[in-house]
């Protein structure tokens, strides 16, 4: 090989060892800049979803505590129904009663009637009308 062969290789090992010491620092921050970017914006994500997440738990209970009130109407208005049906309805709630007793007959079961002057609390009741 000549000395300008060499020369060249020389220069040109040096240009790039130069260009190296020059852009290795640069692209090690840039690439840092961009995962920076990068963290910044799945951060911005995953907050984003945290809030449509609890959004969206907010609006549930929401809407369960809508279908719990709609319940709890029905419930109630079913109990007024049977209110109704039932004033004025002694002996069918006598019968009932009975029917109740008869059915605890085999269970060794004490029922107690509540008394009033030696009469059963349901009776004294009617009597005073």
């Amino acid at each position: 090989m000549n000395g300008k062969a060499i020369t060249a290789i020389v220069v040109l090992v040096v240009l790039l060892i130069g260009i190296a010491m020059w852009g290795l620092p640069k692209y090690k921050v840039y690439r840092l800049r961009l995962g920076g970017i990068a963290a910044l914006a799945e951060a911005e994500s995953s907050r984003k979803v945290g809030i449509e997440e609890a959004k969206a738990k907010k609006e549930s209970a929401k809407l369960l505590a809508e279908a719990e009130v709609e319940r709890a109407k029905g419930a109630a208005e079913a109990n007024r129904i049977i209110g109704e049906s039932l004033k004025g309805n002694e002996a069918y709630l006598r019968y009932l009663w009975i029917q109740g007793i008869g059915e605890r007959q085999g269970e060794n079961t004490v029922v107690y009637v509540p008394t009033e002057a030696n009469l059963p609390v349901l009776e004294a009741g009617r009597l005073k009308q």
